[in-house]
C-alpha cells in the first residue's frame, strides 16, 4: 500500500530536503505552515522528530512544537513515544521540544511516573541544559498536583539548583517555591 505523497513530500530523504533549510525562526514559521495544512505532512515530521536525526529532527520538533502551541492535541497521539525518547535524546534542542510538548498535553496516568523520573534525574543533573532542567520544574510542578508526594522532594532539588542556576532558572524556582511552601 502507497502513502500519498505529503505536498509533494513521500518519504524520509524529502523530509530531510524540505528541513535542510536554515534554522531560523522564519524557516520554521514556514514548515509550521505547510504541516497546518496537511496531516499527511504533519505525520511525517513526527517520524522525523522520532528519527533522533540532526539536525532534521530537532528542526521537525522545532516546527511541531510551534504548531503544538495552538494544537496542542495535535501531540497527544505521541505521548508514550515522547516519553520514550526523552531517554535516548542527546541534543538538548530535542530534549526541549519534548518537555515543551508534554507540558501541554494531558498524560496518561500509567505514564506519569515514568516522566517525574525523567524530570527529576535532569532536574538534579550537573550537566542536564537549563531548558531540560526549567521545563522538568514545570512538569514536576504540574504532576505534583496530582502526587502531593513529591512537593517535598521538587521543593528540595528546585532549591539544590538554585545557587547555580540561570536568572531563567532562578525566575521560575521561586515562583514554583513560593506555591510550593504555601502548598506544603
Amino acid at each position: 500500500m502507497t502513502q500519498k505523497p505529503a505536498n509533494g513530500v513521500n518519504g524520509p530523504d524529502e523530509i530531510r530536503k524540505l528541513l535542510s533549510g536554515d534554522s531560523s525562526r522564519s524557516f520554521t514559521d514556514c514548515m509550521s505552515a505547510l504541516i497546518i495544512e496537511d496531516e499527511a505532512l504533519r505525520a511525517r515530521f513526527w517520524e522525523m522528530f522520532f528519527a533522533n536525526e540532526e539536525p532534521y529532527s530537532r528542526r521537525a520538533a522545532w516546527a511541531l512544537d510551534t504548531v503544538c502551541e495552538s494544537h496542542p492535541e495535535w501531540a497527544q497521539p505521541y505521548v508514550k513515544r515522547l516519553i520514550e525518547a526523552l531517554k535516548i535524546f542527546e541534543h538538548d534542542g530535542l530534549k526541549r521540544h519534548s518537555l515543551h510538548l508534554l507540558g501541554r498535553i494531558e498524560i496518561p496516568d500509567d505514564l506519569k511516573g515514568e516522566l517525574i523520573n525523567v524530570c527529576f534525574g535532569w532536574l538534579i543533573s550537573p550537566t542536564e541544559a537549563v531548558a531540560a532542567k526549567v521545563y522538568s520544574m514545570d512538569i514536576l510542578y504540574q504532576l505534583s498536583q496530582q502526587f502531593p508526594e513529591i512537593k517535598h522532594e521538587l521543593i528540595d532539588s528546585i532549591e539544590f539548583g538554585m545557587h547555580d542556576g540561570t536568572p531563567g532558572y532562578q525566575n521560575l524556582a521561586k515562583k514554583l517555591l513560593v506555591k510550593l511552601y504555601s502548598e506544603v
